[in-house]
């Protein structure tokens, strides 16, 4: 069955097409608090929320309450709301217990989850929530099925790293942000896929710069506290021009800071990068509207590649990967133990460079 998307779940609560359950899980919560925080502000007017709203916290409740809180009517209002947060800490949530079910034949005993019982008859005047933040439901059992057909099922992934650089520039362009292609790479770079961060980040600035104006690599530096040239971008750029006394100052500045410039998110990087920059050379035809059909680059990034790939040949490439992987397990202890994470650094990146 197909999974709703973000973009359909808040159309839909637009419309007003409201749905009796919404089951929200996954290892993003961004996504999750932004469905949750539109239907609390949106679908009920303010002076049905007083008696009408609750919001209820996985720790201090249990799922039994979560039912019985659901199964009332609502006051003056056609519908009530009812959101868990951090629904992953309701004890027994996925637990079953034993019930009488009628049929036909009479009176069974049989053992079911709460939860899955009110999934086959909700309330159809109430909204319930549940905001359950770094699992998912085993899609296997019976309760998982139960979810997946009755209820609106959204599961919020993790944005991949390496395609950061495009959400960022999605969601600046969405909510009409002017800001530099390489403030994008800075905040990709060091602030990792923490959406909620990212967005706050952006945010704060947004609200810094006048008249909106773009916001600049020296924005990101000044406000956030990313150094502008001490950072994996940075050093990228200084490889790609083969600039050989840049790329060891700032491999030189990753060594004496290894908690802000960890080797295995370097590592992570620069193996996307020449990943890229391989694809790119196999691409017979190297004009823009060619790439951009088979790779997701904008243009300063094109241009990066096209620099790139007049200095480092199809081999070396080739080789520059497996030095990668190499660096990656002696990191790791294998094939080399535990060599000083600054050393690596500085072994690697001559190897690329020469």
């Amino acid at each position: 069955m197909l999974k709703p998307s973000f973009e359909n779940i808040i159309k839909s609560l637009q419309e007003k097409k409201y749905k009796a359950v919404y089951f929200l899980e996954g290892d993003e919560p961004y996504y999750i608090d932004l469905i949750a925080e539109y239907i609390e502000s949106h679908v009920l007017e303010e002076h049905e929320k007083e008696f009408n709203q609750t919001i209820l916290y996985g720790k201090d409740t249990d799922l039994l309450s979560i039912i019985s809180a659901a199964k009332r009517f609502p006051m003056m209002a056609e519908k009530q709301v009812i959101i868990v947060r951090e629904a992953q800490e309701v004890k027994n949530l996925t637990a079953n217990i034993d019930i009488k079910v009628k049929s036909k034949r009479g009176s069974k005993e049989t053992s079911i989850s709460p939860l899955e019982e009110y999934l086959r008859q909700p309330q159809n005047t109430t909204i319930l929530v549940f905001c359950y933040k770094y699992k998912t439901i085993d899609k296997r059992t019976t309760l998982g099925k139960a979810i997946d057909q009755n209820a609106v099922h959204f599961i919020s992934e993790k944005v991949k790293e390496y395609k950061l650089v495009e959400w960022i520039s999605q969601y600046t362009e969405q909510n009409k942000i002017k800001i530099n292609s390489k403030a994008i790479q800075m905040l990709s770079d060091h602030l990792g896929n923490d959406l909620s961060r990212i967005v706050n980040e952006i945010n704060k600035l947004r609200i810094n710069k006048k008249n909106d104006a773009e916001i600049t690599p020296s924005d990101v530096q000044h406000f956030i506290g990313i150094s502008k040239d001490f950072n994996i971008y940075e050093l990228q750029s200084a490889i790609t021009q083969k600039d050989v006394l840049k790329a060891n100052r700032i491999v030189d500045y990753f060594a004496h800071n290894p908690k802000d410039h960890p080797f295995e998110k370097n590592i992570a990087v620069l193996y996307s990068y020449f990943a890229r920059l391989l694809h790119y050379q196999t691409i017979p035809d190297k004009s823009e509207k060619s790439v951009k059909s088979q790779m997701v680059v904008n243009f300063p990034q094109l241009k990066e590649l096209e620099i790139a790939s007049k200095k480092y040949s199809f081999d070396k490439l080739v080789r520059i990967i497996g030095y990668l992987h190499d660096y990656d397990m002696r990191s790791k202890g294998i094939d080399g133990g535990h060599t000083d994470r600054g050393e690596l650094m500085r072994e690697m990146l001559f190897k690329i460079l020469h």
